[in-house]
């Protein structure tokens, strides 16, 4: 086993081929970090992949996640500035087959300080489509770059062209099973000048190569009366959320869902002595002496809310639902992005405001 210093059992492990002692030096590297101080600040395994990928690394790497050695829903960090591009679209699949979360980052080494990292990663070609394959995705950050060549993109998405390794239209499909959009990528890439094309954080978030622990909001309505509801869902790296939205004649009633596991939410619960919903961040329908409930491995926050203040949502950033302890040490609940759902929100309104009081039809008057 190679080991990037000396191999601590629990600690940090350099895990690779017998053949890195000397025959063959150009091939991906391992370390895994799943110490207690790792896992109990990140809530996970770190497992670092730096060096060139070759076509055998994702045989290795599928071997150590059928160990146990790699857990599933691993954090993974990519350093690697080149690599068999066919084995990066295998690594991506292995990656998204056990819902990990992919970084950019270099491999801490040891040193006279103790564990230390090389402040810059690049993550380029192979490696960029690799890290695709991430369930969660995170931009990068410092000096952390990642690059794609437009030759591959190309290739993929041009009727006819050839290409060597992997074959024309297997790239296509990988980022379409990935949730990407091969045409949108390859118009990002066409107007830049040189190659590879490094993508900034912010054009990666908005084009949603990287979603930064956060799934798509996925929006359902029922517009009919007598009872219109709207219902918002997602998912993120700490878990799946639910709020949801019902009218009927005469009232509103908000209810949140953040679904974390019956032991988990009656330890929350425990410990609440307030509850509330935020719009904009700001604190609203507070409830004294908890308020939540344990309801199927939910905590569960629900209150009336006033049909008056629905036009409000119309143009809210955020929405989320919390509750609170003793100190402000403890908090614990979710945010929700509203923009996604926004079109779901506005038909929501409409729909409400057919069943609701006449003080909501007089707040829409006044807004116009």
């Amino acid at each position: 086993m190679l080991a990037i210093g000396i191999a601590v059992a629990g600690v940090a492990h350099g895990l690779g081929s017998g053949a890195n002692r000397g025959a063959r030096t150009e091939q991906l590297s391992f370390q895994v970090n799943d110490d207690r101080m790792t896992v109990s600040v990140a809530g996970r395994p770190q497992v670092y992949l730096y060096g060139v990928i070759d076509a055998d690394a994702p045989q290795r790497f599928e071997a150590l996640v059928r160990s146990g050695k790699i857990p599933a829903g691993s954090d993974i960090y990519l350093n690697s500035p080149s690599g068999d591009l066919a084995a990066g679209l295998a690594l991506g699949r292995l990656f998204r087959a056990s819902s990990m979360a992919t970084h950019l980052g270099t491999p801490r080494r040891t040193g006279r300080a103790g564990y230390q990292g090389i402040k810059a990663a690049f993550c380029t070609g192979a490696c960029a489509y690799a890290y695709f394959g991430g369930l969660y995705r995170w931009a990068p950050t410092g000096n952390d770059h990642i690059g794609l060549t437009r030759d591959h993109v190309q290739a993929a998405t041009s009727s006819g062209s050839p290409l060597a390794e992997p074959a024309a239209g297997e790239l296509d499909a990988y980022l379409k099973d990935m949730g990407i959009e091969p045409g949108r990528l390859a118009a990002m890439l066409t107007s830049a000048a040189d190659s590879p094309v490094w993508l900034s954080a912010d054009q990666m978030t908005a084009s949603g190569l990287a979603n930064n622990g956060r799934l798509p909001l996925t929006a359902k309505t029922v517009l009919l009366p007598p009872m219109p509801s709207l219902e918002l869902d997602q998912d993120d790296r700490s878990g799946s959320h639910r709020l949801v939205l019902q009218c009927r004649p005469g009232n509103v009633t908000l209810t949140a869902y953040d679904f974390v596991g019956k032991t988990r939410a009656r330890e929350i619960v425990s410990r609440a002595t307030r509850s509330y919903f935020e719009v904009n961040q700001q604190e609203v329908l507070t409830e004294q002496h908890d308020g939540a409930s344990v309801v199927d491995g939910a905590v569960v926050i629900t209150r009336p809310y006033p049909p008056t203040e629905l036009v409000d949502l119309l143009s809210a950033q955020t929405i989320g639902a919390w509750v609170g302890g003793r100190t402000s040490a403890f908090r614990d609940g979710f945010a929700i992005k509203l923009y996604p759902a926004r079109d779901a929100i506005k038909d929501y309104y409409e729909a409400c405001w057919r069943v609701a009081p006449w003080p909501a039809r007089q707040k829409t008057a006044k807004h116009g």
